[in-house]
C-alpha cells in the first residue's frame, strides 16, 4: 500500500507568521521524504481570514516543497482550475514537473466554497453547477492538449485557441504548416513549452464527492480521490468508479484501482491521547466543512440523522469518531486500514494530522509513530506496488 501525507495548512486565528506555517509544512514534507512515504499533498483556498485554510497555490507550494525533498512525490489535492486560465495552469505544472524531476502528481478540482468561486471567476460559481462543470471539463480539456499535442488548436464554450486573425511574423521563427494558414498569414496552432516531463503527462486525480463527478473522473481517465464518508459507504462509490472506468476502457477496472482515500490521522499511545490532543481540533474543522456540506456524508449505508434543532447537533468527537477517522492507537488505526482494504480494494491511503490548534511537536509525534508502527504493517503490500 502507498501512503501519502495531505498538507492542509492552517493558522487558526493567523496567531502564526506566515513563514512559521511555511516551515512547519516544510518540516513535515522532509520527513516524509526521509521515512518511506508515496506522496505530499497540499491543497488551494482563498480569502481565509478565519485560518483554517491558507495555502491559495498548490502548485507554488509544490515549488517549494520539491525544493526541499528529493524522492517523495508532490501532488495537489486539489487544483481548482476553474480559477485559472488553463494554458497557464498547463505551463505551470509542467515546469514543476521539471523542477521536481518528474515526482509531480497534478490534483484537479472544481471549487467548494461560493465565495471563492465567484470571486475567482464568476463563470465557476458552484451555484450554477451545470455552468461549473462545463467550465471544469473544458479547461482539463485545454491542459490536456497543451500537454500532449506538439501544436493545438481548441474552440469550446469558454476558450478559444488561438485567438483568431493574429499573425506573427519574424526572421527567426517562419511559419509552419502546422500552426499557420499558408494564405492568411494567421496563427491556427499553439505549442506549450515546455511539455511536461512525465509522458504523456503527470497522473491525474480528481477530487470526487458526487455521483457525477465519479463518473465524469472514471469516464475521463482521472483517478479519483475520496474523503469524508464511512468505509462501508464508499464501497458502492468504489464500485461506481470500477464499472465505469472499465466500460470506458474497454478492460476490466479492479476494484480500488486507481482511487485513493483521505482520512483524518492521530496516532498515539493510549485512545484517550488522541482524542485529548487533537480531538477539539478535528471537531473544529469538520464544524467549518458541515457548515457548507451538512452531515449527509458521514453517514452510514440506510443511516438517518435524529432530528435536532440544529443542523449539526450531532457533530461531535463520539459521533465522527467510528466514521472515518484514524484517531487512537497504532493498533486501532491499523485495523481500520485493513478493514478499508478488505472492503474497498485500497491501494493508496492519504492522511491528515496538521489539525487547527493542534501543536505542531504533537502532529510530528504522531506523524512518526504512524510511519514507525502502522506503516511496517503493510511493507509487504507496499512492496508488491513498488
Amino acid at each position: 500500500m502507498q501512503f501519502g501525507y495531505f498538507l492542509n495548512q492552517n493558522n487558526l486565528g493567523l496567531v502564526k507568521p506566515y513563514g512559521q506555517v511555511l516551515s512547519e509544512g516544510r518540516q513535515i514534507a522532509r520527513y516524509c521524504d526521509r521515512n518511506g512515504w508515496d506522496s505530499i499533498w497540499t491543497t488551494e483556498h482563498h480569502f481565509g481570514h478565519e485560518g483554517l485554510e491558507v495555502c491559495p497555490n498548490p502548485t507554488l507550494m509544490g515549488v517549494d516543497l520539491a525544493a526541499h525533498t528529493e524522492r517523495i512525490r508532490i501532488g495537489q489535492a486539489a487544483n481548482i482550475i476553474t480559477f485559472r486560465h488553463p494554458i497557464q495552469m498547463a505551463e505551470d505544472l509542467a515546469l514543476l514537473d521539471h523542477m521536481s524531476a518528474g515526482r509531480l502528481e497534478v490534483g484537479v478540482g472544481r471549487g467548494v466554497y461560493p465565495r471563492e468561486t465567484v470571486n475567482m471567476n464568476p463563470m465557476a460559481d458552484v451555484r450554477n453547477q451545470e455552468v461549473n462543470r462545463a467550465l471544469f471539463a473544458e479547461t482539463l480539456e485545454v491542459i490536456r492538449r497543451a500537454w500532449t499535442d506538439e501544436f493545438f488548436s481548441f474552440e469550446g464554450e469558454f476558450f478559444r485557441f488561438p485567438h483568431p486573425g493574429v499573425s506573427f511574423s519574424h526572421a527567426m521563427s517562419p511559419p509552419l504548416p502546422q500552426n499557420t494558414d499558408p494564405g492568411t498569414g494567421h496563427i491556427t496552432a499553439l505549442s506549450v513549452v515546455p511539455k511536461p516531463l512525465q509522458s504523456p503527462h503527470p497522473p491525474l486525480w480528481q477530487v470526487v464527492d458526487t455521483a457525477p463527478s465519479i463518473e465524469f473522473a472514471a469516464r475521463n481517465d482521472l483517478q479519483a480521490m475520496f474523503w469524508i464518508p464511512p468505509t462501508d459507504s464508499l464501497v458502492p462509490r468504489f464500485e461506481a468508479y470500477r464499472d465505469a472506468a472499465s466500460e470506458a476502457g474497454g478492460t476490466e477496472v479492479g476494484l480500488g484501482e486507481g482511487v485513493a482515500v483521505l482520512r483524518d490521522m492521530f496516532v498515539t499511545e493510549t485512545m484517550a491521547e488522541a482524542e485529548r490532543l487533537a480531538g477539539d481540533g478535528i471537531v473544529r474543522y469538520m464544524q467549518w466543512v458541515c457548515e457548507f456540506r451538512g452531515l449527509g456524508n458521514h453517514m452510514y449505508p440506510g443511516e438517518e440523522l435524529p432530528e435536532t434543532s440544529g443542523r449539526l447537533d450531532a457533530l461531535s468527537y463520539e459521533w465522527l469518531h467510528p466514521r472515518n477517522m484514524l484517531f487512537g492507537t497504532p493498533d486501532y488505526v491499523a485495523g481500520k486500514i485493513h478493514e478499508m482494504k478488505e472492503k474497498l480494494g485500497l491501494r493508496k491511503l492519504l492522511v491528515w494530522s496538521n489539525f487547527p490548534g493542534v501543536a505542531h511537536e504533537a502532529t510530528m509525534d504522531s506523524i512518526a509513530m504512524f510511519t514507525e508502527e502502522v506503516m511496517p504493517q503493510f511493507a509487504d503490500v507496499t512492496e508488491e506496488v513498488a
